[in-house]
C-alpha cells in the first residue's frame, strides 16, 4: 500500500527529528544536507509519484560513506557511526513509498534517537529524547487503519503516541533497573565522552580560558562532611605549571614520580567527597591542599592530583585536605632554578622593573608588594581583554592594563621571578555556590581561577592571588559578580533559579547516570538479599514484566470492550450512536442484519430507508465477507455515514424498542 502525503510528511518529521539529536556533533556540509532532504523529498511527492529510482540511490549511499571516510578517517567508532547512520536514514526516505519501508525507517530512526544518548546522558536530552518518541510512535500509528474522525488530526496521533509512550514506560523503567549490567555503565566505553568539556587545560596563554569563564555548565559538585569554608577560601586546585615559554605556560613532566612536597598542617583538615564532570583529562581537583592521593589515583611532587587514566565518565573520590598549612618548608636547587627561569629575549620592560624594584634594596614581601599595589592602582578586570603581542607580558603592564585571572597570574610570576624570587602557576576553580537544597557546593566551568604561589624563606609556599588586588569581588562573592552583561540572566533572579535547580542535576545524575552494576547488586537488601545475583535479579524483572503486561492486558480488554473494534467498527459504531439517539438503540442480542429488520418495521416507507439498508449490506460484507478490506473501502464507507442523517423523529413504542 502506497504511502498518503500524511503519512509520509510523519515520517519525514520523525527521522528529521531523530538526526536533530545529532546535529551538533555532524560536519556542517552533513548537518546542512540532511536537513533539506526531507523538506526537498516532501516537496517532490507531491509533483511527481514516482520513487526515485535505485540508479540514484545507489550512487548517494557510496558517496555518503566516501565523504564520512574523508571527514573521520574512518567509518568504525562513536562520531562516523552515528554520522552514517544519520545519513543512511535521511536516504531510506527517497524510498520510502509503501507502509512497510515507513515502519523499517522508524524502526531505524528510533535506532538513530536512542543512539545519541551515548554522547550525553543529560537529564534535559533524556527528557527531549523521549518526548520525541511521540512523534515517532505517532507515526506508527499512522501507518495502521484508524478512526476515521481522527484520521487528518495530528493532536489525535499525538495524543495516541503520548499513550504508547506511557504504556511502555514501565517496562522500560523495569528493564533499567533489573537488567543485569556489566561492571560499568554502558557509556563507560573507551573514548564515551569524546565530546565532554575539557574543562582546564595544562596550557594556559592570554586569552586561553576565556571560553571558559563564560561557560556555565557544572564542572564539579562538592559535599562536605563538616564546616563549609567560606567564598574566600574555596581554591580548588588542578594543575602547577612551572615553565614559560614567552607567551604560555606549560606543565611538561606531570607524569614524572617523585615525592610530594611536605605539608605541615596548622589548622583542622577538610574533608569531603567531589562528584567531577567527565573532562577527558586525567588531572583531578581538590581543596587547596590535599593531604594524600585518593584510592586509585596519585600525587605529584606540587600536590595534585591524578587519575590513572582520563576522566571520561563522572568520577567520585574523597579526599581530606588543609586550608591553613606550611607547603614545602624547603626547596630543592633544581626546582628553584626551574622556578626562577625565564626565557631570554621576551618582556624587557617587565625584567628591568622587577629589577629596578630589587635594586633599591627592597625584600622579597617588598617586590611582592609593590607589584600588588601595580595591578590596585592602575589595572582593570575584564573578560574581553585587547590582543597582546609577542611580548605578552610588556603589552599587559604598560600598554593594555586589562585583562582577568590568567593575566594578572601571568604577570605577577614572570614579575616575581625576575626580581630572583621563586615562583609559579596555579589553575583551578575558586568559589562556587552553595546549594542548601541539595546540601552541596555547585562549582561551575565559569569559576576557573588562575592564582600564583611564591616560596619564601621560612614559610615554604604561599598563595597570592593578585585578581583579588583588582577585584576583591571576584574572591569574595565569585565569578557572578564578575560576568555582569555577558550572559542574559546574570546577576538576575533567574539565575539564582538555576543554581537551585541544579539538585535536579545532581539527583539525576547520581540515581541514573551514576546506576551501575554494583548498585544494582544492592537493590534488593529490603528483601533480604544483599548481594543480588543474575538470577536474582532476572527473577525479579520477570514478575514484574508479568505484572505491568497483565495489568495492561487487564485494562486494554475494558477499554477494548468499551471502545470496540477497528476503524471500520468505529464507524459502525458512529452509525448506531445515530440511530440509538432518535430512539431505535441496537440490542445486545441483535446482529446488523437483525437490527436493520427492526429498524425496517419501525421506519416502513420512510425515504432513508433503502440508504440505511445499503450502509448495512455494506457493512456486513466488509466485516465478513473479506479477508482483509482496503483503507480507501473503510474511509468510503466513513464518509457515507457521516453524510447519512436518520429521521428526526421515529414512529415507534419506546418500550418495544428496547
Amino acid at each position: 500500500m502506497r504511502l498518503d502525503d500524511r503519512q509520509f510528511n510523519l515520517v519525514a518529521a520523525s527521522a528529521l527529528i531523530a538526526v536533530a539529536a545529532h546535529l551538533p556533533r555532524l560536519p556542517l556540509w552533513l548537518a546542512a544536507t540532511l536537513v533539506l532532504i526531507a523538506p526537498w523529498r516532501m516537496w517532490s511527492r507531491r509533483r511527481t509519484a514516482k520513487p526515485i529510482s535505485a540508479w540514484l540511490r545507489v550512487p548517494l549511499v557510496i558517496v555518503l560513506v566516501s565523504a564520512i571516510i574523508v571527514s573521520y578517517g574512518n567509518i568504525f567508532g562513536r562520531e562516523p557511526g552515528s554520522a552514517l547512520a544519520c545519513g543512511l536514514l535521511m536516504l531510506k526516505l527517497l524510498e520510502s513509498e509503501k507502509v512497510r519501508d515507513a515502519r523499517a525507517a522508524l524502526g531505524f530512526a528510533a535506532f538513530v534517537m536512542m543512539s545519541a544518548l551515548l554522547f550525553t546522558q543529560t537529564m534535559g536530552f533524556t527528557v527531549l529524547v523521549c518526548l520525541s518518541l511521540i512523534l515517532l510512535l505517532a507515526s506508527l500509528n499512522a501507518l495502521q487503519p484508524a478512526p476515521i474522525e481522527r484520521r487528518h488530526r495530528l493532536a489525535s496521533e499525538l495524543r495516541i503516541g503520548a499513550a504508547l509512550l506511557g504504556l511502555g514506560l514501565p517496562l522500560a523503567i523495569a528493564a533499567f533497573v533489573f537488567v543485569p549490567r556489566l561492571s560499568s555503565p554502558l557509556w563507560g566505553s573507551p573514548d564515551a565522552f569524546a565530546d565532554a568539556r575539557t574543562g582546564l587545560s595544562d596550557r594556559m596563554s592570554p586569552g586561553s580560558m576565556t571560553e571558559l569563564l563564560i561557560d556555565d555548565s557544572p564542572a564539579l559538585r562538592v559535599q562536605f562532611e563538616g564546616e563549609v569554608p567560606p567564598s574566600a577560601a574555596r581554591y580548588f586546585r588542578a594543575l602547577v605549571l612551572w615553565d614559560f615559554d614567552g607567551s604560555s605556560w606549560v606543565r611538561e613532566d606531570w607524569l614524572s614520580p617523585q615525592t610530594p612536597e611536605s605539608v605541615q598542617t596548622t589548622g583542622a583538615e577538610t574533608r569531603y567527597e567531589i562528584t567531577l564532570e567527565p573532562t577527558n583529562r586525567p588531572w583531578l581537583v581538590s581543596l587547596d591542599v590535599p593531604l594524600q592521593a585518593p584510592e586509585n589515583t596519585r600525587m605529584t611532587r606540587d600536590r595534585t592530583l591524578y587519575a590513572r587514566n582520563r576522566v571520561d565518565q563522572l568520577r567520585q573520590y574523597r579526599v581530606r585536605s588543609v586550608l591553613r598549612y606550611r607547603l614545602g618548608a624547603s626547596i630543592e636547587p633544581r626546582e628553584r632554578e626551574r622556578a626562577l627561569h625565564l626565557p631570554e629575549g621576551f618582556n624587557p620592560r617587565t625584567l628591568a622593573l622587577a629589577r629596578q624594584w630589587r635594586s633599591e634594596r627592597r625584600d622579597d614581601a617588598a617586590v611582592m608588594k609593590a607589584a600588588l599595589d601595580l595591578f590596585d592602582a592602575r589595572f582593570t578586570y575584564t573578560l574581553s581583554p585587547p590582543l597582546l603581542g609577542r611580548n605578552s607580558v610588556d603589552d599587559f603592564l604598560f600598554d593594555t592594563r586589562a585583562g582577568y585571572c590568567e593575566h594578572f597570574s601571568s604577570a605577577f610570576v614572570v614579575l616575581m621571578r625576575s626580581a630572583g624570587i621563586p615562583a609559579r602557576v596555579v589553575t583551578g576553580y575558586q568559589g562556587g555556590w552553595w546549594n542548601a537544597l541539595g546540601n552541596y557546593l555547585l562549582v561551575r566551568q565559569s569559576d576557573a581561577h588562575a592564582w600564583s604561589e611564591v616560596w619564601l624563606e621560612g614559610r615554604g609556599w604561599v598563595r597570592v592571588d593578585p585578581t583579588a588586588a583588582v577585584n576583591p569581588a571576584r574572591i569574595e562573592a565569585g565569578a557572578t559578580a564578575t560576568r555582569s552583561g555577558q550572559a542574559w540572566y546574570s546577576g538576575s533572579w533567574l539565575l539564582e533559579i538555576r543554581n537551585r535547580l541544579d539538585v535536579i542535576n545532581n539527583l539525576w545524575t547520581r540515581t541514573i547516570v551514576q546506576f551501575n552494576a554494583l548498585r544494582q547488586k544492592s537493590l534488593l537488601q529490603p528483601l533480604g538479599i544483599g548481594n543480588a545475583e543474575q538470577r536474582d535479579l532476572l527473577l525479579t524483572l520477570s514478575i514484574m514484566l508479568a505484572t505491568i503486561l497483565i495489568v495492561a492486558t487487564i485494562w486494554v480488554m475494558r477499554s477494548g470492550r468499551s471502545q470496540g473494534g477497528d476503524s471500520l467498527d468505529a464507524a459502525w459504531r458512529t452509525l448506531r450512536r445515530r440511530l440509538a439517539n432518535r430512539g431505535l438503540p441496537e440490542r445486545a442480542d441483535e446482529g446488523p442484519l437483525d437490527y436493520l429488520k427492526r429498524i425496517k418495521q419501525s421506519w416502513r416507507a420512510d425515504p432513508v430507508l433503502p440508504v440505511l439498508e445499503e450502509l448495512v449490506q455494506r457493512y456486513v460484507e466488509l466485516r465478513y465477507s473479506r479477508g482483509s478490506v482496503e483503507v480507501a473501502d473503510i474511509q468510503a464507507f466513513a464518509r457515507r455515514i457521516r453524510e447519512f442523517e436518520p429521521p428526526r423523529a421515529v414512529k415507534t413504542n419506546r418500550n418495544r424498542a428496547t
